[in-house]
């Protein structure tokens, strides 16, 4: 059976952005009759916001975006990530290091903007005075793999990115081992997730197989820009989802998606919406591209008792008129 997740951060409340990876991911496991679960991605807990998971979760719901199974927190299974640590220890596939940001600041960047890490401890560590991270010995050669929408994807993680952290010198574990070792956990097939971790993926993969875990199929969705270009996220003040009125949003981000809804689909409840995107969801019709603009829905005021009160009073006023 097909399962897909979707996991946020907990950073801030869910908006236009991270709506558009929840509703792709949901629709493609759905709509094979798959499962879809959630994890909230907390591992990074100094950035974590405190109410944000749970306004996250509430936020899904009143999207008629219901998942199976409990809810994952990374904040809780440290000693799952320490026992995959060790493991790699074990193998000599993981070492300690004591270089600083500032230290690598001035080293060639890889694709996501990070330093190249070009070594230096690999043989021992440059500073036995300092705290320790700990970092993934790169395989030599290149990953590959097909994505479900951007094609074929290589890397050649030694060159390109470097030994990377899995644990930082605080202590806390990094991303890249954590979502490894949920999404094996877990029994994830698929990963329906933003382009904006495309670049993630081969280092992903390199880990899967060096602990032995199975790789997931991946699709990779295009991350929507603002107005300014820039990704909608936390950071960028992206507007929090109207949890009101969720319609106009949810088929905003199908039109997004390249699924074409009708107009008339955003004065519908959220679970017809659904519905309707189920019947018609085609990942095929998502564009093939690693960014878009996102066009804002038009809001639509919600009518109360008292407004078609009064408007009944203009209509019968004109009438006797």
């Amino acid at each position: 059976m097909a399962r897909g997740r979707f996991a946020p951060s907990p950073t801030g409340p869910l908006h236009a952005g991270s709506l558009v990876a929840a509703l792709g991911s949901y629709l493609a496991a759905r709509q094979q009759g798959g499962q879809w679960w959630v994890r909230i991605e907390d591992v990074d807990t100094p950035r974590t916001v405190p109410g944000a998971a749970d306004a996250i979760l509430r936020a899904l719901e009143r999207c008629a975006l219901f998942w199976d199974g409990p809810v994952l927190y990374q904040s809780r299974r440290t000693e799952r990530y320490q026992a995959a640590l060790e493991s790699l220890v074990a193998a000599g596939l993981a070492y300690p290091c004591t270089c600083t940001r500032r230290e690598l600041a001035h080293q060639p960047r890889a694709r996501d903007g990070g330093p190249i890490y070009p070594g230096t401890c690999r043989g021992g560590v440059s500073r036995p005075d300092r705290p320790r991270a700990m970092r993934f010995r790169v395989a030599a050669t290149s990953v590959e793999f097909q994505d479900a929408l951007q094609g074929l994807y290589r890397q050649h993680l030694a060159s390109e990115v470097g030994d990377f952290v899995l644990r930082r010198a605080d202590g806390l574990f990094a991303y890249q081992l954590a979502v490894v070792v949920d999404d094996a956990d877990q029994g994830i097939t698929q990963v329906v997730r933003g382009s904006d971790l495309l670049d993630s993926t081969p280092r992903q993969i390199d880990l899967q197989r060096r602990l032995g875990l199975p790789t997931p199929a991946y699709a990779h969705l295009p991350v929507a820009l603002d107005a300014c270009g820039e990704k909608l996220s936390k950071q960028t003040h992206a507007p929090p989802l109207d949890e009101r009125q969720p319609s106009p949003a949810l088929v905003a981000a199908l039109r997004f998606l390249g699924q074409q809804p009708p107009p008339e689909l955003e004065r519908e409840t959220p679970a017809l919406i659904v519905s309707w995107a189920l019947a018609h969801w085609r990942l095929e019709r998502v564009p093939t591209v690693l960014a878009r603009g996102w066009e804002h829905p038009p809001v639509h005021e919600p009518i109360s008792l008292a407004s078609m009160q009064s408007s009944n009073a203009v209509d019968n006023t004109q009438t006797m008129n």
